[in-house]
């Protein structure tokens, strides 16, 4: 009589966003075979949140049909500054989060190694892997989602500097008279470029008189309003959107320009949802002032890209995590 096989192993890939959590489920040969999604509900604290992964990361693997004894390492992207190496989630303004030890929490939670790293190191990660094949030396990726984020990959090492939050990109200050951001600065680029704050610039305008067909899908107060809202709204011809969604994508390349004079990286990939619902009305824009605000020279045959993996990015970049913790 032939012995049983012997059940495979499996790992989970998790981001932690503003809004949303988003949950995979990888083999070890890192394909993804179930994904799932909450919201993630910050106002109820940090406990409330964790229990919620918890419960996110449970309802993949029950869609998934496996024993939770199949998983062998969970790996997790979180917003804000991340200490990897302790567990810690240091500051996250997205969430309201300061000394948070998410990585205890979890693993007490849920019985299982768990990793955790900043969200868009971990969406870097995710590109560097997936669709770059590791081969490109420098690489910075930026995500523009409720908040902007980069990772850095150096001579094709993650780089996290000596505080270990390194890529706090969306706290670049791009306009110093600029909008209060959620981190007490003003001016910086998440409070001018990421979907918040392009929200918050469009429900100002309308308190001023404009007109937008936004009222009209979504009443006038733009409840649940998405990223996929504005697309829609500036193929019907919205002017009112199509000019926030310019000056955000103008923004975006004066940062991705500061990034070609800082680092001068062989590729800049952009992504988050903001990219995902947006690329062609942004990404033309992006890549012009880009090229027009950078130093001569520094952006020669430097590739400016939009990730393809879009908002699973970041279970992708946390599942290649989950695999080096078991390594």
């Amino acid at each position: 009589m032939a012995e049983p096989t012997p059940k495979q192993e499996y790992i989970i890939g998790v981001d932690l966003g503003g809004t949303k959590i988003l949950a995979g489920v990888f083999t070890q040969q890192l394909k993804c075979i179930t994904t799932t999604k909450l919201s993630t509900k910050a106002e109820r604290g940090p406990k409330a949140v964790i229990e919620r992964v918890a419960r996110c990361i449970k309802d993949a693997i029950d869609e998934s049909d496996l024993d939770f004894k199949q998983v062998k390492a969970i790996g997790l992207g979180a917003p804000g500054a991340v200490d990897s190496e302790n567990g810690k989630v240091i500051f996250a303004p997205n969430l309201g989060w300061r000394q948070i030890p998410l990585q205890k929490q979890l693993q007490d939670e849920l019985g299982v190694p768990v990793v955790i790293e900043n969200d868009c190191n971990a969406c870097t990660l995710g590109v560097y892997h997936f669709e770059l094949d590791n081969k490109p030396k420098h690489v910075v990726g930026i995500f523009l989602g409720t908040g902007i984020g980069a990772g850095i990959i150096i001579d094709g090492k993650l780089y996290s500097g000596f505080n270990r939050s390194a890529g706090e990109i969306g706290h670049m200050v791009l306009d110093a008279a600029g909008p209060k951001c959620a981190c007490g600065n003003k001016g910086c680029f998440e409070a001018l470029a990421g979907r918040q704050s392009i929200f918050r610039k469009i429900q100002g305008l309308i308190k001023e008189g404009q007109k937008t067909v936004l009222t009209d899908m979504l009443g006038p107060d733009l409840a649940d309003m998405r990223s996929g809202d504005l697309r829609k709204a500036i193929r019907k011809g919205d002017k009112l959107v199509e000019k926030v969604v310019e000056e955000a994508a103008e923004y975006t390349g004066i940062a991705v320009a500061n990034i070609m004079n800082l680092l001068n990286p062989e590729v800049i990939a952009l992504g988050g949802g903001v990219i995902d619902a947006l690329e062609d009305e942004m990404m033309g824009i992006i890549v012009e002032t880009a090229h027009d605000y950078a130093m001569e020279g520094t952006d020669t045959n430097v590739q400016i890209i939009a990730s393809k993996l879009g908002d699973n990015a970041g279970i992708h970049g946390a599942a290649v995590l989950a695999r080096r913790q078991i390594k």
